[in-house]
């Protein structure tokens, strides 16, 4: 059966192909020979060249989702995706606890500047009041999860910068700040393609996935603390919504 491609949407033909095995691998479509079918077979299902196929293939190869094999053909490289629950209470080092052996967030970039309007109205600031704003990688098992943007009120939190650089956890280094709970107001779930920086943050191909979530914590009293911008690698990471 043959899969439409959007000729004329911008993309190019191979990244869309790519995303569409991406999916199928994810969904288990190819578990009984764990095996992708022949390139002439891909090409007739997308009604495409070959050598676009492949480079759709390559693409994948480069993610370490497919192996090509010489005279076997493309094997499925089986990664079983991290589970990464969104509560009322979502932290990353206790949402992939157990999953992973090694949890590391690694900083890389702090800046102090003034809050955008966007980030003073989740932050409840005033117009352009200070905030600081991290730029973290989750990491597990030495592989990049998650890419993060955060903003914290500067006048609460001057130093999580470097509390963090130094803990590798947001909620650590919240703690050391004087919070010791806090909770999520808010989350908002998207999915783009990944692009610029982010394809370095996350070593990932162009036309790879990004699960993105916009969210909001507050501390108990009610009083917001943390506006972040957080975009997992969506062959790695599933969400679980808890209720």
């Amino acid at each position: 059966m043959r899969k439409t491609i959007e000729r004329r949407s911008g993309v190019a033909l191979w990244r869309q192909i790519a995303d569409r095995m991406r999916l199928a691998i994810n969904n288990g479509d190819y578990d009984d020979t764990s095996m992708m079918p022949s390139e002439a077979t891909l090409a007739e299902t997308f009604g495409v060249n070959r050598h676009t196929v492949r480079s759709a293939l390559a693409s994948l190869a480069d993610e370490g989702m497919v192996r090509a094999v010489q005279g076997i053909g493309t094997l499925i490289e089986r990664r079983d995706r991290l589970t990464f629950p969104i509560s009322r209470r979502t932290r990353f080092s206790q949402g992939l606890g157990g999953q992973a052996k090694e949890l590391e967030g690694r900083l890389v970039q702090q800046t102090t500047e003034p809050a955008s309007p966007i980030v003073a109205k989740a932050l409840n600031l005033a117009a352009g009041a200070s905030c600081i704003r991290l730029e973290t990688v989750g990491i597990a098992d030495g592989k990049p999860i998650s890419a993060a943007t955060s903003y914290f009120p500067a006048d609460r939190f001057a130093t999580i910068g470097d509390v963090y650089e130094r803990t590798g956890s947001i909620t650590k280094a919240l703690a050391e700040l004087g919070i010791d709970d806090y909770v999520r107001c808010s989350t908002e779930i998207s999915a783009f393609h990944a692009e610029g920086v982010d394809l370095r943050l996350l070593k990932l191909s162009p036309g790879a996935i990004l699960l993105v979530t916009t969210a909001i914590n507050a501390d108990t009293d009610g009083r917001p603390i943390q506006y972040s911008r957080s975009r997992f690698a969506a062959d790695r990471v599933k969400f679980f919504v808890e209720t």
